[in-house]
């Protein structure tokens, strides 16, 4: 490439060698950044590099200088800061649906905002091969489908998977399609992540009523001409209250649980539920709370995971399910036992 065409491109370049190699920590000297220079077959003076520098600086990069025996320039502030994309990096390891190469490429990505050194720090976080992971890679695509379709108010169509255990010569997981096959339709309204998993809310005409379905377990997504329906029911619909009815997003039909709660599971009760509940003191160690949940096998085994700290006071229809889920769990153990 001809000389006068890389001077043109030298002010990139400087801003490419500041961004990659210095931090608060690590700044170059004017000498340092000639040679980084040269490297891209750049050729520059002192002077003319001090001027570089003042119109990247009035351009808006934050470069700072460090002065001890000689001066050394770094970039200050960026858009992430380390601890900011150190957030960001377990947020992606410890999410299920984001598949484990899909997880490294996008921790890859994030270690190219900060400096070169700043990224080793990065790098030293991730331990994604032995977390529990998505196998669709697809879901990434689906997202993107599904917000499109929310976005020009389309109802989609799509293929709804299982997971199954298959028993033949040899045992494996295998995927299953639901309803035989047959092809989904509803109206997207929102996504919501909700423990470690993301799904997606719409209305479903046929039904009509509110569904949920994980979208790393939809295929074939497909936006239509359709209008969506249910915007009635979802003019005033509250999504963060639904993901707290819905226990681990697992359908049920919805009542108004009232629950006997010893007071030191106050905090337990607030992560589930929020700290906008009603609670009355039931006793000197104990509050009732009346809260909005799915009646669900999830929503009983939490309730049975707190042990005595919380009771099922109302309605009957709950109290009796659970005593029955007990008594069903209770015989798998005691069926052999004898007398």
């Amino acid at each position: 490439m001809a000389k006068s065409s890389m001077q043109k491109q030298k002010l990139l370049y400087l801003q490419k060698i500041l961004l990659e190699k210095t931090d608060e920590r690590h700044g170059l000297t004017i000498n340092e950044l000639k040679a980084c220079l040269a490297v891209y077959g750049i050729k520059t003076e002192r002077k003319s590099l001090y001027d570089d520098l003042k119109i990247l600086e009035l351009f808006g990069l934050d470069i700072c200088r460090t002065r001890t025996s000689t001066v050394k320039y770094y970039v200050g502030s960026r858009d992430f800061q380390l601890p900011e994309l150190k957030l960001l990096v377990d947020a992606i390891q410890s999410s299920k649906f984001i598949t484990q190469k899909k997880s490294l490429s996008l921790i890859g990505k994030l270690e190219k905002l900060v400096s070169e050194n700043d990224g080793r720090f990065l790098r030293r976080q991730v331990f994604v091969a032995n977390r529990v992971k998505t196998v669709n890679e697809k879901i990434y695509y689906n997202v993107d489908t599904i917000h499109n379709a929310i976005a020009l108010e389309k109802q989609i169509t799509f293929k709804y998977f299982k997971l199954e255990v298959s028993f033949g010569s040899a045992e494996k997981i295998v995927k299953t399609e639901r309803r035989n096959g047959a092809v989904y339709k509803v109206s997207p309204w929102a996504l919501s992540w909700d423990d470690e998993n993301y799904y997606m809310i719409a209305y479903d005409s046929e039904a009509q009523t509110i569904k949920h379905y994980r979208v790393d377990k939809m295929e074939s997504i497909e936006i239509t001409g359709l209008e969506r329906d249910g915007k009635d029911r979802f003019e005033k619909f509250d999504i963060a209250g639904y993901s707290k009815s819905v226990f681990s997003m697992f359908g049920g039909e919805e009542a108004s649980v009232t629950l006997s709660v010893d007071n030191s599971l106050i905090g337990v009760i607030v992560d589930r539920f929020g700290s906008d509940i009603f609670i009355v003191q039931e006793s000197e160690n104990s509050f009732t709370v009346t809260v909005k949940v799915m009646l669900s096998p999830q929503f009983y085994a939490w309730v049975f995971g707190l042990g005595g700290g919380v009771k099922i006071l109302s309605p009957q229809k709950a109290v009796d399910e659970f005593s029955a889920k007990i008594r069903e769990t209770a015989s798998l153990y005691c069926e052999n036992q004898s007398d």
